[in-house]
């Protein structure tokens, strides 16, 4: 067999992933930051209630829609280049969604942000790919780059606050201005560029045809978790499905796909996208409800709260780094399987806390749930982009934040309705005969509406909202305990034909050693 040598990573490499991780801890950070700075914005810029569902949603919804574009689009006229183009626009508009003067600006700010971001995320992790190409090395690097997101969602709160308590509510946005200026400065003395040869033009249409797929099925899942199956959700619903047929049979026709559809005859790409999918519903759904549960029922500040999210977060970083290392001599889906049987038994943890449990075994709890979604993060984003064709990585980056962004979207939905429904069933009849309608209604609504209402109700109603919530908590926790350890069992059985990362092949493929290594992971 004919060996082919590798070059390694060296010091310039390294610095340049420190580069990468920064925006991607920014993404992080900007998607809890705002919870503790809606308040105080919403005392100055008094955007109505559908303001401020937009204010929160447009980020997201954005970024969802434009990742498949952006990876593309990156593979065309160079990764380095996207980069520090999204880079440069994100920090100018972070200035003017701080100095936004109207609820419509901030709106407007907040979508071009989500613009921005979806330039930032494939970005960053396709020009890893290029940067490493060690598999060993690009593992761990990938490790530490999925790491990087949740450290600034968990960073949020705590770094939010401390801004908060000295500064005006636009001083949160400020935070990219600076990463923006070290990303421009940094990017071309340590990334080398990289443009996918023969990629040719964007097609325009495939570009719509996939916001027309992504978008409605985000705002179905969204308004899902607030609504349930109304019309609008199943419209929206059967409108982006429609629309992803088109596409996708568009993709097939063209000799330059905005998506390659082909990458997904490889059942390592395929596989891994699945793993992805669902482990981050179950990820998606507890991260909110643990946040409401430390908030409202332990009654912590929202400081304190992510202070005490911080252990979790630790250990999914020792998750992250640790789960490559672990697989270059156990086969990724064991890694992945043994990982999230952990975070079973963190789910069935979470599942047993009740309203005077205390924070301690709720924290130990979700921070088995992170032990799972650190080696699933890194070692599913390394299969993904491992599986594609170096000229296809970004495209393949594109579809691994995708279907992680639905995950969590999905997880907020399904997990989230799952436990409000426990709520309202507990809470339905415990409200006092004689409470204004308006107050029942809200108080019977979510905890967050009885917190609201707390000062309007009997002495001692406040208690009962916070076990029913327990319940809810309880509830979703045991559904996800429950779908983690199917999936813990699939990942080792689609998993299986993956061999140790930087091995020779396939553990049941002895003839993959002689396939072309751009065609697949091992």
């Amino acid at each position: 067999m004919s060996s082919t040598t590798v070059r390694r990573a060296g010091a310039r490499e390294w610095g340049g992933l420190a580069v990468l991780s920064m925006p991607t801890v920014l993404l992080g950070l900007d998607v809890t930051v705002l919870y503790l700075a809606l308040p105080s914005l919403a005392e100055d810029l008094r955007p109505s209630g559908t303001e401020e569902l937009w204010i929160m949603d447009a980020y997201g919804f954005l970024i969802a829609g434009f990742l498949i574009t952006m990876g593309t689009l990156g593979d065309r006229i160079g990764r380095r280049r996207l980069l520090m183009i999204g880079a440069a626009a994100f920090g100018i508009v972070s200035v003017a969604a701080a100095w936004s003067t109207s609820a419509e600006m901030l709106v407007a700010a907040r979508a071009a942000l989500g613009i921005a971001g979806a330039t930032l995320m494939p970005s960053t992790l396709a020009l890893i790919s290029n940067m490493f190409h060690d598999e060993r090395q690009r593992s761990l690097a990938i490790g530490v780059w999925a790491t990087s997101f949740a450290l600034g969602m968990a960073l949020g709160p705590v770094v939010g606050g401390a801004l908060l308590n000295h500064f005006w509510w636009g001083s949160a946005f400020l935070l990219a201005v600076p990463v923006a200026v070290v990303l421009l400065v940094a990017a071309p003395l340590l990334i080398t560029e990289y443009r996918a040869p023969h990629s040719g033009r964007l097609d325009l249409s495939s570009v719509v045809l996939s916001l027309g797929a992504i978008l409605p099925v985000i705002y179905a899942v969204k308004r899902f978790a607030k609504h349930g199956p109304d019309v609008a959700t199943i419209g929206a619903t059967v409108i982006g499905v429609a629309l992803a047929v088109v596409f996708v049979r568009r993709q097939g026709r063209l000799a330059s796909p905005l998506l390659d559809v082909r990458l997904f005859t490889d059942r390592t790409f395929s596989a891994a996208l699945s793993v992805l999918l669902i482990g981050l519903v179950g990820v998606g759904g507890s991260m909110l409800l643990i946040t409401q549960q430390l908030q409202f029922v332990e009654e912590l500040s929202p400081v304190e709260a992510g202070l005490w999210m911080g252990p979790p977060a630790l250990m999914m970083f020792l998750a992250a780094i640790g789960a490559p290392l672990v697989a270059r001599r156990v086969p990724p889906g064991i890694v992945v399987a043994v990982t999230l049987t952990l975070s079973t038994v963190g789910y069935v943890l979470l599942s047993r806390v009740d309203a005077s449990g205390g924070v301690v075994p709720m924290v130990i709890g979700f921070g088995l749930v992170y032990l799972g979604l650190g080696a699933v993060a890194s070692l599913g984003t390394d299969l993904v982009v491992g599986a594609a064709p170096p000229e296809k990585a970004g495209s393949a980056s594109a579809m691994s934040e995708t279907v992680q962004e639905l995950g969590l979207a999905l997880g907020v939905a399904v997990l989230g309705s799952l436990a409000t429904a426990v709520y309202r069933q507990r809470v339905d009849g415990e409200i006092p005969a004689g409470t204004p309608s308006g107050v029942a209604e809200t108080a019977g609504d979510s905890l967050a509406g009885a917190a609201s209402s707390a000062q309007r109700m009997p002495e001692g109603w406040f208690e009962t909202a916070k076990e029913a919530a327990t319940s809810g908590l309880n509830t979703a926790m045991l559904v996800a305990a429950v779908c983690t350890l199917v999936l813990a069992f699939l990942s080792a059985v689609v998993l299986r034909h993956v061999g140790v990362v930087g091995g020779e092949g396939p553990q049941d493929d002895p003839g993959a050693e002689e396939a072309d290594p751009a065609e697949s992971r091992v």
